[in-house]
């Protein structure tokens, strides 16, 4: 018996069907494309891969509308391939870690780039720019069998229809089964829980009013509309 009633358990679409995925906990890789570690004043070829993480109700299915949220006068946009792992594990093989995933998709990750910029000066977590009330649109989940590739396949953003965003995920630093095989050997991976795999080049504010729509080739599309302050 809980004091209070439990917490309505996270969750995003799963395409084609009215199943639901549910969610545990979200992982997110740092700077894992070489152009965008650039444009935030890192060297990416002196970097191991770095982890930070979201609670996993900042999950939010999409298409969807979102508050322009609390504390903030520079909210970023992030695009992101999403990778949903579906069988739990400890220092994986890098050889068997499609082996624990279930599908893809694609995401946001939504940046209060001011508060995690100043969090970086104070050498502070980056939790109050990064893991705020739906900071993490998701499309719906696509099964892995049905994936045509978690290797390459063109990633793009664009905000009003003005493409800002656009790569392709074989320029991850850190491919899909290198991070979640280097993530595995930090925690136990569970059924459940995500993993943002790092945004290329281009990110950049948006403000209310503004539609941000994007996409990963062969895994799904989305559209995330900013509404006024929260």
């Amino acid at each position: 018996m809980f004091v209070f009633d439990a917490p309505k358990q996270a969750s995003l679409a799963v395409q084609g069907s009215d199943d639901r995925f549910p969610i545990r906990r979200i992982f997110c890789v740092g700077r894992n494309y070489e152009a965008h570690a650039r444009e935030m004043g890192k060297d990416p070829t002196r970097e191991a891969p770095f982890f930070f993480t979201k609670p996993a109700d900042a999950a939010i299915d999409t298409p969807c509308a979102i508050a322009y949220p609390k504390l903030t006068n520079d909210l970023h946009h992030e695009i992101e391939l999403v990778i949903a792992i579906g069988k739990g594990g400890s220092e994986i093989a890098e050889a068997d870690v499609m082996q624990h995933v279930w599908g893809a998709a694609v995401g946001l990750d939504m940046t209060r780039r001011d508060l995690q910029s100043e969090a970086k000066q104070l050498g502070r977590p980056w939790d109050w720019g990064k893991a705020f009330d739906d900071s993490a649109p998701i499309g719906p989940i696509k099964r892995i069998a049905e994936v045509p590739s978690v290797e390459r396949g063109r990633i793009w953003l664009a905000v009003n229809g003005e493409l800002r965003q656009d790569a392709d995920i074989s320029d991850l630093i850190w491919s899909v089964r290198e991070h979640i095989s280097t993530l595995s050997h930090a925690m136990t991976l569970e059924a459940g829980d995500l993993v943002m795999t790092g945004t290329p080049a281009g990110v950049g504010s948006v403000v209310a009013g503004d539609v941000i729509t994007g996409g990963v080739e062969g895994i799904g599309d989305l559209e995330v509309k900013i509404g006024p302050r929260a």
